[in-house]
């Protein structure tokens, strides 16, 4: 059986995924700076598709697997070396 998003919410802090299997994943936008600082008109601007949601304007890709998972955006982390 593949899960695929139905549909996508915002408020201010947080972004809500219903599944299709009728769970519901919420997230804080903290996880994704693009969609943190995005506008309202850019954050409507998703596409669903059936692994996940993407929103062409924002360069910005998220997979139902990696909300599913908890995975937050990693290209954003700042790596210290010693």
């Amino acid at each position: 059986m593949s899960i695929s998003p139905e549909n996508v919410s915002f408020d201010e802090d947080s972004m809500t995924v219903t599944l299709s299997d009728g769970r519901k994943i919420s997230v804080p936008l903290a996880w994704f700076p693009r969609l943190l600082h995005a506008s309202p008109e850019q954050l409507a601007q998703v596409e669903l598709s059936r692994s996940g949601l993407h929103w062409d304007v924002l360069d910005e890709d998220l997979s139902v697997a990696g909300l599913l998972a908890g995975t937050p955006d990693l290209t954003q982390r700042v790596v210290l070396s010693a």
